[in-house]
C-alpha cells in the first residue's frame, strides 16, 4: 500500500466552534458519567458531541466487540461531518482492531485523532498506513475536571495550528535521565509498552532519525528495561536523533528505580535525552503532535513540535 511522502505528513485542519466531534472507545471500557464530563469541555468550547454507538459497550477486557470498536472508528473516520475523533480512554484494546482500520478513509479526509496509553497503537497504525499526524494527549473520559495545563495544552491542540512547547519539570523523577545536546527529528512514540509490543509487527515504527517519545504506568523497573531492550533488539533505536521522556507514573519503588533503568538503557544510545516532560499518565498531562518535526534541546529543557494541524 502506498503512502503520502514521509517528509509531508498529512495533517487535518484546526476545529472551529460548531464543528462535530465524536467520542469512542477503541480500548477498555469506561464509565458514561466520566465521558459526559469529557464531553461537557468540549461543549463548553463550543463543539457539537456525539457518543460512537458502542463507546458504553463491555465485552470482557475491553469497551465492545472488537467488530463493533472497529465499526465506530471506521464510521467516524468515513463521516465527513465529523472532524475530530476523541478517545474516551486507554486501557486495553487498541491493537485487537488497528488491522481494520480503512486508511484510505483517512487519506481521503484526514481528521484530529486524539488519545493516549493504549492508544498508542491506533497512533501508529495511523502514522504507518495514512502517515498522518495525531494527537498524544488525554482521554475523554474524565473523573475530575482537568487542572489549568492540561486543559489549555488540549484546547490548543485542536483549535490552533502554532508549534507545541514543553518545558521538563524539575519535580518530575525521570528529570534524572537527562543529558545533553539538540537534536531535531520527528516525533514518534508513545506508550512504552504499547511500542513494545509493535515489534515484530507492520505497526512497529521506522525511528531512523526521529525523537522518540517515552511514556508508561505502573511498569516495575525490570519491565521498563526488558520492553526497552527489546525496542533495541529489534533494531528500532539504532538511528535515533533523540529521546523525549515523559512521565513513569505510579511505577513500584525499588533499586534500581526505574530512572535509573532508563538512564542506563538510553544514554548508552549516544543521542540526546530530555527527560522531566509533563507528557503521560501525571496530574498534569500536556498534549503533544506526533508525526510532525521536533526539537529537543535537553540543555534548555525543551521540547518544541511542529503542530498537527494545517493552517487554514
Amino acid at each position: 500500500m502506498r503512502v503520502p511522502d514521509d517528509s509531508l505528513p498529512l495533517k487535518p485542519a484546526p476545529l472551529n466552534p460548531g464543528d462535530q466531534v465524536v467520542l469512542i472507545s477503541p480500548a477498555g471500557p469506561v464509565a458514561p458519567e466520566h465521558v459526559e464530563r469529557g464531553a461537557a469541555l468540549l461543549r463548553e468550547w463550543g463543539l457539537s458531541v456525539t457518543i460512537g454507538a458502542h463507546a458504553y459497550d463491555r465485552d470482557g477486557l475491553v469497551a465492545g466487540t472488537d467488530n463493533d470498536r472497529l465499526a465506530d472508528l471506521n464510521t467516524a473516520l468515513a463521516d465527513p461531518a465529523i472532524r475530530a475523533v476523541l478517545c474516551t480512554r486507554g486501557g486495553y484494546g487498541s491493537q485487537r482492531i488497528v488491522g481494520g482500520i480503512d486508511t484510505a478513509l483517512v487519506r481521503r479526509d484526514p481528521k484530529i485523532v486524539l488519545g493516549f496509553s493504549d492508544i498508542t497503537a491506533l497512533h501508529l497504525a495511523l502514522w504507518r498506513g495514512a502517515r498522518l499526524a495525531t494527537l498524544h494527549g488525554p482521554a475523554l473520559s474524565l473523573r475530575t475536571e482537568p487542572d489549568p495545563v492540561t486543559r489549555a495544552a488540549l484546547r490548543a491542540a485542536l483549535f490552533d495550528p502554532t508549534p507545541v512547547r514543553v518545558v521538563a519539570e524539575p519535580a518530575e523523577p525521570t528529570t534524572a535521565v537527562t543529558t545533553s545536546g539538540c537534536a531535531r527529528g520527528r516525533l514518534l512514540g508513545g506508550n512504552l509498552a504499547m511500542l513494545a509490543a509493535t515489534a515484530g509487527t507492520p505497526d512497529a515504527p521506522d525511528l531512523a532519525g526521529a525523537v522518540l517519545l517515552l511514556e508508561d504506568i505502573a511498569e516495575p523497573a525490570y519491565k521498563v528495561d526488558r520492553m526497552v531492550l527489546q525496542l533495541e533488539r529489534a533494531g528500532l533505536l539504532t538511528d535515533l536523533a533523540g529521546v523525549a521522556v515523559g512521565q513513569f507514573t505510579d511505577c513500584p519503588a525499588g533499586h534500581p528505580s526505574v530512572p535509573e533503568v532508563l538512564a542506563d538503557r538510553l544514554h548508552r544510545l549516544g543521542v540526546p535525552v530530555l527527560g522531566g516532560l509533563p507528557i503521560g499518565h501525571g496530574a498534569v498531562r500536556v498534549t503533544v503532535p506526533l508525526g510532525t518535526r521536533a526539537v529537543l534541546d535537553a540543555d534548555a529543557g525543551t521540547l518544541t513540535v511542529d503542530p498537527a494541524l494545517r493552517r487554514p
